[in-house]
Order: structure tokens, then sequence, then C-alpha cells
């Protein structure tokens, strides 16, 4: 393997990887998302049953 292949597979090593990191952000937002809203029900739900 010469020289300007393993360049070429760094880079793509490389994107690969931003790639990935951009996914994993774009899950831990909608995982934040989702324990939001839970967290809002769940709680209307108890001040509901404490106020009735």
């Amino acid at each position: 393997m010469d020289e300007a292949d393993k360049e070429r597979n760094r880079e793509i090593a490389q994107n690969e990887a931003e790639r990935q990191t951009v996914g994993d952000i774009r899950v831990s937002a909608w995982t934040i998302v989702f324990a939001v809203i839970a967290g809002a029900i769940v709680f209307a739900i108890v001040w509901l049953w404490l106020n009735r």
C-alpha cells in the first residue's frame, strides 16, 4: 500500500468519525427532549394528584 492510499484511508476514517459524532449528538438531543417531556408528564400527574 503506498502513501497516497494510507492518506486517503486516514481522511475516510476522519470523515466517518465526524459523521459518527454528529449522529451521537443528534441521538443525545432526542434523549434529552424525551426525558424533559416525560418528566413534565410525571410532574403534572403528581401535581394534579396532590391538588385534587
